[in-house]
């Protein structure tokens, strides 16, 4: 498996086309400059040994070397065999509520971002727990199933929006009972499921599929997100809000949180309803939870020994760096008999 420790030094590569384009103005003026100063025949007499390609030649080395040194502070690494590891820890599943209500500005930024905010702050302060997502609305779909990536858990969860699933509603029910799959059987790890929503429960009859979960072992915990005072459902357009959702009456709809449907079905799996406006709290909450939680041992696969590569990379652009410096600058006896750059005039050229 390969793996770049540093990334963000790649956006040192964007220098290289705006030296490119530096080069080609030196060019065009140098150009300009000549002609004013000379014709061309009087050009080649006087500067009988200049190159047009070697300028060129130099720039690709020197961009070739510049790209090399980038690849190895970014420190390219590369494992080298994947083994089995015995892991310690519970199967978390995170069921986010992406419906429409979820754009209300009751609790800032808006309750969808205040969402994944938590999540985001609830993976940092895990441990060896593998975790899971659904995004739900008026039906629910898998996102990432159980795995030990937390970065692919946050890449996946940032990419949460209120536009990803057509059908609107808020169908917990059906949240849920996509949870129940996610558990490997075989394993029989212990079980938790966070439903981060505003409780607007449109399809309702959870009963039936909180008594299923109940029976696998899986604990429920519900965090809301909102106020119990509400806020308009905003109908944005290229991120700016041109108007706010209403109703058969023309009335602007007030989208409530519901801590009861929530508080509900956690009771109904031995759960908590945890309150989501303090970002601080919750994650206190979810460890303080987590912790009276029993680890379960499960087998997970990664690569291990990883090598870092970056002595090759950076080789290469000394040895590049050399041959501009040392050789290309320098008019050496076996340079002028390869006459790589036309340096050498034949017989007969430039006579009068």
């Amino acid at each position: 498996m390969f793996v770049l420790e540093e990334k963000i030094w790649f956006w040192l590569l964007l220098a290289i086309p705006v030296i490119v384009l530096l080069f080609l103005i030196l060019l065009f003026w140098q150009s300009r400059t000549r002609k004013k100063f000379a014709e061309a025949s009087l050009l080649k007499r006087l500067a009988p040994n200049r190159s047009r390609s070697k300028p060129i030649i130099k720039l690709i080395l020197i961009l070739l070397a510049f790209a090399s040194l980038i690849v190895a502070l970014a420190n390219p690494k590369m494992g080298t065999k994947l083994k089995t590891v015995k892991r310690e820890g519970v199967d978390i599943v995170f069921a986010i509520d992406v419906s429409k209500s979820m754009e209300a500005e009751d609790i800032a930024p808006n309750r969808l971002e205040k969402s994944k905010q938590l999540v985001s702050q609830i993976l940092s302060s895990l441990g060896s727990d593998r975790v899971g997502i659904i995004a739900y609305a008026g039906g629910a779909y898998p996102q990432l199933p159980i795995t030990t990536d937390y970065s692919a858990a946050r890449m996946f969860l940032q990419s949460l929006n209120t536009d990803m699933i057509s059908s609107q509603g808020t169908a917990i029910g059906d949240a849920i009972e996509l949870a129940t799959t996610y558990y490997d059987d075989e394993q029989q790890t212990n079980r938790v499921l966070f439903i981060i929503s505003d409780g607007e429960d449109h399809e309702g009859n959870v009963e039936e599929i909180t008594e299923k979960a109940a029976e696998m072992g899986i604990r429920i915990f519900t965090i809301g997100v909102g106020t119990e005072k509400g806020g308009p459902i905003p109908i944005k357009r290229n991120g700016v809000i041109q108007n706010y959702k209403k109703d058969n009456q023309g009335e602007t709809v007030i989208t409530k949180l519901n801590p009861a449907t929530l508080t509900e079905i956690a009771d109904a799996t031995e759960g908590s309803y945890i309150e989501g406006k303090v970002t601080s709290d919750v994650v206190e909450k979810v460890q303080e939870e987590l912790q009276n939680i029993e680890k379960t041992e499960f087998e997970a696969k990664q690569f291990a020994d990883f090598e870092s590569h970056f002595q090759l990379f950076l080789a290469i652009a000394l040895a590049l760096l050399f041959l501009d410096i040392f050789v290309l600058e320098r008019s050496t006896a076996w340079i002028r008999k390869l006459n790589l750059f036309n340096e050498r005039k034949k017989k007969g050229d430039g006579d009068a």
